[in-house]
């Protein structure tokens, strides 16, 4: 589970990268719970502005960042996007603490940080393939979630209790030391053990030649669509876990912050078990759109904070386990010289739907209330389950026969070059993942 740690450079990137989660998630909790409780009288519709700002610069420097990526010394950039993220966090803790903020800056500090994360993201994703050879990557990506959702089990909850007992202000200047952890890690890499990658040629067209492949390979386009639909409708867990503690359950910061380490206990659960598969696969996604679907409706309409704390376990799993397979699949399946491109496509699709379906489910949840903002993030799983049998069907990597006497899809075949098979009591599942 576990082969990627043995190589030294990734061990160190794994390492430094977890301690920066960690004051990321920190600062997105505190960040929150400033705009929702001190700069607001509680209007979701803010929070989701503010994560919506975050968001929006991925998808507005598409042109540039995937660029970028591929073209520029991937360990270079990462370096500077880190030091930016430190510098902007460190000037919002100082307006915070001297009691200068306002909900105008923190829009500002959010935007900038949004663009700052745009460029990180793609030279992020793709660095791992200098870690790490190509039969690692998968777990390595795998772990790479597993780090990110294991700070997530450790960073709100100790920013819940930094918030009450020492404010905002100083959990963003706390968060300042966590990016030298990735600024170290950097520094001590040994540049003759990482991959070689083959850069592009420079001249116009690259951008477009990333649209290209990405066109001509049907796959990669379904699993475009649907994670579009699950970063726009599915993945506004800032929003949700707010206004269901807030305005739903009545609950301070520290419950808060508690609450997102349960559902990150979910999401590390399907980290973890996403890295014990070799091949990401297509089904796998469909799956867990499945899974994340029904255990959020769930959620939305809990009774009491303790079936909402239990079924955000099993939606972080499959949330994760979506994201983590989708993420695996495109960066496997893609050339080391096209990742960078195709991978800056790849979020900003994610994330760009967040600038208009954050602000939209903080608006559902404060008019119509977050129950049904949350309901309408688990209808994007349902659509995401439609897509897949759908493309499933048209390639004809499924077909359906029915049992004549129990009146129900019995058999789903299809003839693969790569095989897989599920059963259960009432049907068998064998799909295809077809190459274009």
């Amino acid at each position: 589970m576990f082969s990627s740690l043995r190589v030294r450079n990734y061990r160190l990137w794994f390492g430094g990268a977890l301690v920066s989660n960690i004051g990321t998630w920190m600062q997105r909790i505190a960040q929150d719970w400033l705009v929702l409780t001190v700069l607001t009288d509680d209007d979701a519709t803010a929070v989701g502005i503010t994560t919506g700002l975050q968001f929006a610069p991925m998808l507005l420097l598409l042109p540039f960042t995937g660029t970028v990526a591929d073209r520029f010394d991937r360990r270079k950039v990462l370096a500077i996007t880190q030091a930016a993220m430190g510098a902007l966090a460190l000037a919002l803790g100082i307006i915070t603490l001297t009691g200068h903020v306002e909900l105008w800056m923190v829009y500002v500090f959010a935007l900038l940080l949004g663009v700052a994360a745009a460029f990180d993201s793609p030279a992020r994703q793709a660095f791992v393939g200098e870690l790490v050879p190509n039969g690692q990557l998968t777990n390595a990506v795998a772990l790479n979630s597993a780090s990110f959702n294991g700070a997530r089990l450790i960073g709100p909850g100790i920013a819940g209790i930094l918030i009450a007992v020492i404010g905002s202000g100083w959990v963003f200047i706390l968060n300042v030391t966590t990016f030298l952890a990735v600024l170290g890690a950097l520094a001590l890499l040994r540049s003759n053990e990482l991959i070689p990658m083959k850069r592009p040629p420079r001249g116009p067209g690259a951008i477009r030649e990333g649209l290209r492949y990405v066109r001509g390979r049907s796959d990669l386009v379904v699993i475009l669509v649907m994670v579009f639909l699950w970063g726009t409708f599915g993945m506004n867990f800032a929003v949700y876990l707010s206004t269901m503690s807030r305005i739903v359950f009545d609950l301070g910061s520290a419950q808060y912050g508690v609450l997102s380490s349960v559902l990150a206990i979910g999401s590390v659960s399907g980290a973890l078990l996403s890295a014990r598969r070799e091949i990401p696969r297509l089904s796998t996604v469909a799956w867990a759109a499945f899974g994340a679907s029904i255990s959020m409706t769930l959620a939305a309409l809990s009774p009491n904070v303790w079936v909402f704390g239990i079924a955000l376990i099993a939606v972080g799993v499959g949330a994760m386990t979506l994201m983590t397979t989708a993420n695996s699949y495109v960066q496997i399946t893609t050339p080391p010289s096209m990742r960078g491109r195709v991978m800056a496509l790849y979020m900003a699709i994610f994330v760009g739907g967040t600038p208009a379906g954050a602000p939209l489910m903080g608006w559902i949840a404060g008019t119509a209330g977050p129950r049904i903002a949350m309901l309408t993030g688990a209808a994007a799983g349902a659509v995401i389950v439609i897509v897949a049998v759908g493309y499933f069907l048209r390639t004809r990597a499924l077909r359906v026969t029915w049992d004549r006497q129990r009146r129900w899809p019995l058999h789903f075949s299809g003839k693969a070059e790569d095989r897989e098979l599920a059963t259960s009591e009432i049907a068998i599942v064998e799909v295809e993942t077809q190459k274009s």
